[in-house]
This record gives C-alpha cells, structure tokens and sequence, in this order.
C-alpha cells in the first residue's frame, strides 16, 4: 500500500523523538516500517483500504477500511510509545460499553500496535456541537467509562503517569530559572497540587487518560462513544480535568474566560459526583504539565494559552 501518513502524526512523532537501544530514533524506525505493517495488517485481517484519515491522531495511522463481508471498520497502527496493548486491553474491558469496540479482542495478531476497531463517524464529534450540549454528552460518555478495572491490569497508575510528568516539569523549569518567574510559579503550584491530591488513599477505577470532546465520536449502536484512550488507573478527577479546558482557545479570548472556567469546573463536578477542589487541582496539574511540554517541543501558542488557562485556578 502506497500512502503518506499524515502531517499531523509526522509532526507529534517529531516532537517526541528519542533513540532506542542501537542509536536509532524509535520514531524514524516505525514510520519506515510503516508500509510494511499496514500491508501485513491488511492481508492478515483481508481489508480493503478505502482511505487513510486525516488529518489523524497524533500518535497513530486510522485507515479506513472494509471487512471481508464489506463490514466498515477502522484499522489504527501506533508505536509502541504510544502505548497501543494498554489500548486495546481497556478497550477489550469496556467491551463497547461508552467506547469504541475492539473487533479482534482476544486475536494474537493484535501485535505490532495494530488494532481493529468498529467503524464510527470519523469526521463528527461531539466538539461540532453547541458548547452546552458538547460537555453534557462528553460527560455522560466519560462516566460510562469509569469501571473497575480488569483483575490482573497491566495499566500505569496516575501517579505512576503523573510522577514522570512532574519529573519533566521539574527539569524543564529548572532550565529555565530565572527567565520565567510566572511559569516556575504556576508549575510549583501544580506539583504541590499533585502531592496533596495522592496523599490519601487512591481510588482505582479505569480511566480514558486523554478525554476531550474531540475524543468523541459520533456512533450507530449509541449516539456518542470515546476513542483513543490512553488508559490509566486512579481517580476519576483526574480523567475529567482534560475536559474542563476544552476549547481553552474559546475561554481565552472570552472576557469571562475566567468566571467560565470556574463555574465550569463546578457544573461538571456535580454532574459526574466528583469532588470540586480535587478537579480543580488535577486541572491545574494537567493544564501546566500540558502547558510545560508544549513549550519545551516549540508549540509556543498552546504554551501560552494553557498556562494563561492555568493561572485562573
């Protein structure tokens, strides 16, 4: 199969780069293979490509494709960085309940980051729709989601996930002491946010890890499921968190971003049972950690807004 992945995954995976045991960059080494697996991928499974998404996910080839009995479906390849196996184990989990459902759950080819998955509506999420209706259906997603996780799980802890996180932020504005007061202050308010939030017992319910609006797709069996989690167990404040700053672009330039922000905070705190000050603080966590590693691969502009979005909490 002849194809060009898409800008968009060839400029995350650029961002990301590191160099695996032979001094070979992880990423460079995936994307040569990348023909190769798809077709592999597509031969194993006899697929039919219709087209490759774009612009795509930032951590994975989404193909578009056909089942032998001319099913729709989706064939996703990831790095292993991107962590597919965890992938596919919560998704085998959820078994369809409020996510997209895995068709080859228990299928040994799932190797190699390939995954096959039940065909949504790629290019409707829940994001198209008004802000109000948009976090009241991505709420009522996220909390079906929220379930104990599998005996045995294999997945990283948010303060395992967290803890490698404040690492990062920790070096990043020892770098760059004394140049941004601001930021070294925003990021020792979200490092001490993170230790007094895991100072008592954690709670363990598996958890999407990266949920958005744009993480939702619209579906047949049911109007709305989520898509490309990277799992993680822990509390579900923290799962929610990444959803209050959706469009943060939207909140910045609103004279009332702030007031919004906050009461945002506390209308999906009471609708998911959540405790405010806990989202609160794993907001300010989540909104600086993003803000941090967005300035450190040159995203200037999102650097900007998260932290500008970090400071009002």
């Amino acid at each position: 199969m002849a194809f060009e992945p898409p800008q968009r995954l060839l400029r995350a995976l650029g961002e990301t780069r590191r160099s695996g045991p032979e001094g070979v960059d992880e990423a460079d080494e995936w994307l040569e293979r990348l023909p190769e697996l798809v077709q592999q991928a597509l031969d194993l499974r006899e697929l039919t490509v219709e087209r490759v998404q774009a612009p795509g996910g930032r951590s994975s080839l989404v193909v578009l494709v056909r089942q032998a009995d001319g099913t729709p479906a989706v064939l996703k390849l990831a790095p292993e960085r991107a962590r597919p196996e965890s992938e596919r184990a919560a998704l085998a989990h959820w078994d369809g309940r409020g996510a997209v459902r895995l068709l080859d759950p228990g299928d040994a080819s799932g190797s190699d980051g390939v995954l096959l998955l039940e065909r949504l509506h790629p290019d409707m999420s829940v994001r198209s729709l008004p802000e109000a209706k948009a976090l009241l259906e991505a709420a009522g997603t996220l909390r079906r989601l929220w379930v104990e996780p599998p005996a045995g799980q294999v997945f990283e802890t948010v303060a395992e996930r967290t803890g490698r996180q404040a690492e990062a932020m920790r070096a990043a504005a020892a770098a760059e002491a004394g140049t941004g007061a601001e930021v070294g202050a925003l990021v020792d308010a979200a490092l001490t946010a993170r230790d007094e939030l895991l100072a008592g017992p954690p709670e363990a319910r598996l958890l999407h890890g990266t949920f958005r609006q744009s993480k939702v797709l619209a579906g047949e069996r049911v109007p709305w499921l989520a898509v490309g989690p990277d799992p993680v167990v822990g509390e579900c404040a923290f799962d929610l968190a990444r959803l209050v700053r959706d469009r943060v672009e939207d909140l910045i330039a609103s004279p009332s971003g702030p007031s919004i922000t906050r009461r945002r905070v506390k209308r999906l705190a009471e609708s998911l049972d959540v405790d405010q000050e806990r989202l609160r603080g794993w907001t300010l966590f989540r909104a600086v950690e993003s803000g941090v590693r967005a300035g450190r691969v040159g995203r200037l502009r999102d650097a900007e807004l998260l932290l500008e979005f970090a400071g009002w909490l």
